[in-house]
């Protein structure tokens, strides 16, 4: 038996799933590709496991395992998630085998090339694009001039019916799923599947199936179940099933590694328009207009990110129903605070956020990259009451960060009550400033490779602060 089922509610006792054993979150299986979960298991992630996260996905057939895989991956919105399919890698037909084709067993072991797709997940798994065959089930030849890419990723999905038997493929697997549903499901769908996508007749489909798919499913698909972590009942239809998956999934793209060793720092989750708004900024071909537009964007959606860290008290309304409605409501005492220059450009956002918001000001003087000397603040008289928003576009070396907040300190300020906002981050900056100052948080919006030998954020965005005020000479000739 596996050690976790996930189902959907039978009963009137449970409020949305059915659990055996199972925790409120899927554990983080990081420690190995082989480690089984168990009800002691540990959930911390491994900071040390650098390979991508291998998902495989198994089940009988048109049991709904690449229904699943897809909606895992079109509720994800993250490109950093790859599907390899098994069917990729079956053997293409001999002359004589397509002669008796109907002899032919598409569910055995031995039709599938074992070997190409371990070499094409050891290349996946050493950070490498693979180009993946295409096998035409027509035909049941492989193209010999198409082929589909598959670029490295956080996360692979491997989906096939026989991708737990054999155990050097299983050994590549962080987590197993098999996607277990009712025999006359399968069979419905398997004749549906094959009369329309295949060409095969309703006649050639049953003899099939029962000649080779049922056999096969009980000899060799059925029995890998015991291999299996998480168990999804339904397949498709299991929407809580797959949510939980999902969330799962999420947290590991979504946590840095520096996220794991800092439990102050924030990065917000990646999304298709984060992405495409952090490549137009960075791009030093961007109008200045743009520029400011985007980064507008992005800073906004850092200042709410920022927000939801601030401490709240619940709160009960009447709704123009007549209900009542108990929520939150939000922390009154704020107070913004900008480093001059670049942090000015995130006030915009936090006023729009936060009505009637006070904002303080820090200048910083940069003398060196080690050598910082504070030249002007001008900040509330009862900042030490406030919980303090700190405004900087680009955390680097940490040093003017530092100050700032040693700065805040010194005017009462609890650490805890500091939030520093911003859109990229160093790992440099970030260990300068989560070392020294352990409660107050970073929330950011993308970590950059590191420092260049100047102390400049690579691949960043240059200066800032030029960019977004249009001072530099190169935005102007882009107006």
């Amino acid at each position: 038996m596996p050690d976790y089922v996930i189902e959907g509610a039978s009963g009137p006792h449970f409020s949305g799933l059915r659990l055996d054993g199972l925790p409120s979150s899927l554990p983080s299986p990081y420690t190995s590709p082989v480690h089984r979960f168990s009800a002691s298991a540990t959930l911390a992630p491994d900071s040390s496991h650098e390979q991508p996260f291998v998902i495989g996905v198994s089940g009988g057939t048109a049991s709904g395992k690449t229904t699943v895989c897809n909606m895992i991956i079109q509720q994800l919105h993250d490109h950093r998630v790859v599907l390899v399919n098994q069917d990729s890698f079956y053997r293409g037909l001999t002359p004589s085998e397509m002669e008796r084709v109907q002899e032919y067993n598409f569910d055995h072991p031995d039709a599938f090339d074992t070997e190409q797709l371990l070499d094409c997940m050891q290349k996946l798994l050493g950070g490498h694009s693979v180009q993946v065959p295409v096998y035409d089930f027509k035909k049941h030849q492989r193209s010999t001039v198409t082929f589909r890419q598959v670029n490295a990723s956080d996360v692979i999905i491997l989906e096939g019916i026989l991708v737990f038997h054999e155990q050097r493929v299983r050994d590549l697997m962080n987590l197993k799923i098999f996607v277990d549903s009712d025999a006359d499901v399968r069979l419905a769908r398997r004749i549906r599947r094959d009369t329309v996508e295949r060409g095969r007749d309703v006649c050639s489909v049953l003899e099939q199936y029962a000649k080779f798919v049922k056999p096969s499913f009980d000899d060799f698909i059925h029995p890998s179940k015991k291999y299996a972590d998480v168990i999804i009942p339904r397949g498709s239809d299991n929407q809580v099933a797959i949510d939980l998956i999902v969330q799962h999934i999420q947290t590991k793209l979504g946590q840095h590694d520096l996220c794991k060793i800092y439990s102050n720092l924030y990065v917000i989750q990646s999304t298709f328009q984060i992405r495409g708004m952090h490549t137009l900024i960075r791009d030093r071909d961007i109008s200045k207009h743009d520029f400011a537009f985007y980064s507008d964007r992005l800073i906004r959606l850092v200042v709410e990110h920022g927000l939801g860290h601030l401490p709240f008290t619940e709160k009960q309304v009447v709704t123009p129903t007549g209900s009542i409605y108990t929520g939150v409501d939000f922390c009154k005492k704020l107070c913004g605070v900008s480093i001059i220059r670049s942090g000015e450009s995130m006030e915009n956002a936090l006023r729009a956020c936060c009505k009637g918001i006070k904002i303080g000001k820090i200048l910083i003087h940069r003398h060196g990259d080690h050598g910082k000397q504070l030249i002007y603040e001008k900040l509330p008289r009862d900042i030490s009451e406030r919980h303090i928003l700190l405004l900087d576009p680009v955390l680097a070396t940490g040093n003017s960060a530092s100050q700032a907040i040693e700065l805040l300190i010194q005017k009462g300020v609890p650490e805890s009550h500091i939030i520093f906002l911003n859109l990229i981050s160093a790992p440099e900056g970030i260990q300068c400033v989560c070392k020294r100052f352990p409660s107050l948080k970073i929330v950011t919006s993308e970590i950059d490779a590191g420092l260049n030998e100047v102390s400049r954020v690579i691949p960043g965005m240059g200066e800032f602060g030029d960019r977004y005020f249009g001072t530099d000479d190169y935005s102007h000739n882009k107006q």
